[in-house]
């Protein structure tokens, strides 16, 4: 059997599940690792380009008003690999390219391969869809055995809380700084197992655009900034945004240094290993003096007043 994977998040599962050798065929964005060994059949207009945020979103609505995409499957690529199955996604057309056109490419090949949207809305969702994957590629009891691990950690993780007797701290998570969004699907129940409640977010729905003054308002004790498709330095290039923003130093998570820039791949990227360890480092950053981290975790978040700090 040989699976193709146009969804980073399914190809990090396969990964996680030690079954890539019937992995090929990704997606440019794919995971470092899977880069590095398999054939990249989904490419991306802007690769390359360095871009804000509001420009992004403005090339990105001007395409989708004139009904097209900025993804495309490299067609002889794909018809080389010959995959008996192709793993898409329905749950944003503008950070990857969609079932409908993949569909568009894989129903020209000889072997028309399955086709299996990956398409979580919730945190659950996105387990059951491990075990998707697992049963597709007849590896059940593999399926099994991941999603029980990763639901011990967070088990673990509620536990300290409830030993503690923690009370939830209010948080909000931005998923795009410029113009401002919300979280959404599975993100909410996230900060949810960490000890914290965004009441701006959108649970199990999309991420919408939200207004600053709700924010203001709202004034949460802890603020993320996780904006979709950036790690860390990319994120502050585009902090600008919010600290022009007059009432920016007025907020409690501001002045009480507890502003944290966070690698979108915990949230953003719907993988059921790096949902896990987005709960981990929320609980961190909203209850740090309760838990510890392991190393390869630390530096997948940082505190922003102590990045300002170091950069003086």
């Amino acid at each position: 059997m040989t699976v193709s994977s146009f969804m980073p998040a399914v190809t990090q599962m396969i990964y996680d599940m030690g079954l890539q050798n019937h992995l090929n065929g990704i997606t440019f964005e794919c995971p470092e690792v899977a880069l590095q060994e398999k054939e990249v059949a989904v490419r991306y207009k802007l690769e390359g380009k360095v871009l804000t945020s509001k420009e992004i979103t403005a090339i990105f609505s001007k395409t989708k008003a004139e009904g097209k995409t900025l993804y495309y499957v490299d067609e002889p690529v794909l018809e080389r690999i010959a995959p008996d199955i192709v793993f898409t996604q329905d749950v944003c057309d503008v950070c990857q390219i969609d079932t409908e056109s993949v569909a568009k490419s894989a129903y020209k090949l000889p072997k028309v391969p399955e086709l299996i949207s990956i398409t979580p809305n919730s945190l659950e969702d996105v387990f059951d869809n491990a075990l998707t994957i697992a049963k597709a590629m007849k590896q059940e009891a593999i399926g099994e055995a991941y999603v029980s691990g990763l639901k011990k950690r967070i088990y673990d993780i509620v536990d300290v809380q409830r030993e503690h007797r923690i009370q939830s701290k209010s948080v909000m998570l931005l998923e795009w700084i410029d113009p401002l969004f919300n979280c959404g699907h599975w993100i909410p129940h996230q900060i949810g197992y960490a000890g914290g409640i965004d009441l701006l977010s959108h649970p199990s729905g999309d991420s919408i655009v939200i207004s600053w003054d709700k924010i203001v308002k709202y004034d949460p004790e802890v603020l993320i900034i996780a904006p979709c498709g950036y790690g860390i330095e990319r994120t502050l290039e585009d902090m600008k945004f919010l600290e022009e923003r007059e009432e920016w130093t007025s907020l409690r998570a501001v002045k009480n240094k507890q502003v944290y820039i966070a690698d979108f791949t915990m949230f953003t990227q719907s993988s059921a290993g790096t949902l896990v360890e987005g709960i981990e480092c929320l609980a961190k950053m909203i209850h740090p003096t309760y838990y510890t981290l392991p190393e390869n975790l630390q530096t997948k978040f940082a505190n922003y007043h102590d990045l300002m700090v170091a950069n003086l």
